[in-house]
């Protein structure tokens, strides 16, 4: 690029994506005179899932802006809590996020996870095609046109990174509503309806179960419920908020409270 000279700010938070001499705080950047501001941020290596507020001089300005000679483009994170209009919130993991994904489960938010690597491309798609928040680590899959809408997943700690999306899109949560292993709804199950798929001892020990409407799965409150509990219990204590009108359960619909037969 040898186009008009601007000035640039990056947010702190930010500034992980940038190379380093861009992280001590104002910068110079030479552009081409005629890419839009937000190439001009993706080039520098921010994903625009991560750009909040664009400023230039002061004022917000769209990512189709043309930065001009001299201007001062301040770059802000997204705000918290951020809200994505124009369908359900629910969302898409890829391959390396799988606890994240039935941690995410386990407390009752719609969590699509592929357990294999079917691309950067069929994943952008997917979340195009259902709607759903692309959640990743993978900066360049979070580059792509495709998709709906996106998010970087700053942490690779899964308790940090439940926080960070917790906090970060407010999501209802239902805990033991969904099941950990497909992303199904849960609903009551009798124990004789579920006893060929338990083992003599289980069968002998329990008496409130759980089944998933969409794989079979049966859920009971086995030898990972404390720890489980204590991921739910954390999750409601710092993240709860009222369900909308249109997707509150009644009480008949709920599956039993706490079942487990699962990890995290």
């Amino acid at each position: 690029m040898n186009g008009p000279e601007i000035h640039l700010e990056v947010d702190p938070e930010l500034r992980l994506f940038v190379a380093h001499e861009r992280r001590r705080g104002r910068t110079a950047v030479t552009t081409d005179g005629s890419s839009t501001l937000g190439h001009v941020v993706e080039s520098l290596g921010i994903p625009l899932t991560e750009a909040g507020q664009l400023l230039v001089d002061g004022r917000p300005v769209p990512v189709s802006h043309i930065p001009g000679a001299g201007e001062l483009v301040e770059v802000r994170a997204v705000e918290r809590p951020q809200r994505i209009p124009g369908a359900p919130l629910r969302f898409l993991l890829d391959v390396h996020l799988g606890t994240l994904a039935r941690r995410l489960r386990l407390l009752g938010v719609d969590a699509a996870y592929e357990s294999e690597d079917i691309g950067d491309a069929a994943l952008a798609t997917r979340s195009a095609d259902e709607r759903r928040v692309l959640l990743s680590r993978d900066r360049g899959l979070l580059h792509r046109r495709e998709i709906w809408a996106g998010a970087y997943v700053y942490s690779d700690r899964p308790e940090d990174q439940l926080r960070d999306v917790l906090e970060r899109f407010t999501p209802h949560l239902a805990p033991w509503t969904r099941c950990t292993a497909c992303n199904g709804p849960l609903k009551a199950a009798d124990k004789d309806s579920v006893s060929d798929h338990l083992e003599h001892g289980t069968r002998r020990s329990y008496d409130v179960f759980a089944q998933c409407t969409k794989c079979d799965r049966v859920y009971w409150r086995g030898a990972h419920h404390s720890r489980l509990d204590a991921i739910v219990t954390k999750a409601l204590d710092n993240f709860a908020t009222a369900p909308p009108d249109d997707t509150e359960e009644n009480d008949h619909d709920r599956a039993p409270s706490s079942p487990s037969g699962a990890g995290d």
